[in-house]
């Protein structure tokens, strides 16, 4: 057995973090505000609080028989307080970096309450060692839980721009519009396909244009995704108009050999609402328009 993970070892740590465990957080809380390398955007009361989870948790995962290098990953406990303060760090826009270094402060605080306890440099030593083991696993979480919290943010901020950028408009009483503008990828044909089966749901619509005049290029990819987007929309029982089908795309379309012969197309978002007009029987002749009643 390793000196770090000895019993009697673990023992004083553990005798030391019962005798002290308030006197260890408010250490912990003063090392990470005068270090501008691991302040947190919290203040102080937030930080007490998720110093006493921490030192709550870690003093229950000591009293465990669970091996100390997997105590960090291992105890429920230990592992959700590490994890939620490293996401809260993430979400408060903190860095990596500091995130870690200040678990790693933790360290120093432990380090200082036990040799206050003791003047032996032997337990000071396999202290300093358990210690070291302990804490690293907590460092190396909290960085690795940073990471997947800061991903997990950009990927809802993308998708929150992606709905914005993919608005479902109501153009008439029954007849729905997409204008795309920019490249039509498969994450935001998903958008597009969400929204708009919404929509189509939630307003009864009978006709969706979709309009691509903003989309630069069409190529087999796009045509895909126009594709399977125009059939889900008819598996809602709505029909599907792509306008904006400009002369460069309708030549591209062609070269490419692309079958969009099952769907209706028109060259401007005009002629398509006035088709769509005609087919939920409105009667509305192209270059008229009107405010959609509400």
């Amino acid at each position: 057995m390793s000196v770090s993970g000895s019993a009697d070892v673990r023992q004083r740590v553990t005798k030391v973090l019962e005798g002290c465990a308030e006197e260890i957080a408010d250490r912990w809380v003063q090392l990470q505000q005068s270090r501008a390398e691991c302040r947190a955007p919290a203040g102080e009361r937030e930080l007490r609080e998720e110093a006493d989870a921490v030192v709550t948790a870690l003093l229950s995962g000591l009293g465990t028989a669970v091996p100390i290098e997997q105590v960090v990953n291992s105890h429920e406990e230990l592992h959700r307080a590490v994890t939620d303060l490293s996401l809260r760090r993430a979400r408060g826009g903190a860095s990596p970096t500091s995130t870690s270094l200040a678990v790693l402060a933790l360290k120093e605080a432990l380090l200082e309450a036990v040799q206050s306890s003791t003047d032996d440099p032997g337990e000071l030593f396999s202290a300093a060692l358990l210690l070291n083991e302990l804490l690293d696993a907590a460092g190396a979480l909290s960085f690795a839980t940073y990471m997947e919290g800061r991903e997990e943010i950009i990927r809802r901020q993308s998708r929150q721009l992606l709905e914005v950028s993919t608005p479902v408009v109501r153009l008439w009483k029954h007849v729905l519009a997409v204008p795309l503008i920019g490249t039509l990828d498969t994450a935001r044909t998903q958008v597009v396909m969400e929204s708009l089966l919404q929509a189509i749901q939630q307003h009864e619509a009978r006709v969706s244009i979709i309009d691509i005049t903003g989309v630069p290029t069409v190529d087999t990819a796009v045509a895909q995704h126009l594709m399977q987007t125009v059939n889900a929309v008819r598996l809602m029982g709505a029909d599907c108009v792509i306008s904006g089908i400009r002369p460069s795309i309708a030549q591209t379309i062609a070269q490419l050999g692309i079958d969009l012969g099952g769907i209706l197309t028109r060259a401007t978002l005009a002629d398509a609402l006035a088709e769509a007009m005609k087919m939920t029987g409105g009667g509305v002749e192209p270059g008229s328009y009107a405010l959609a009643p509400r």
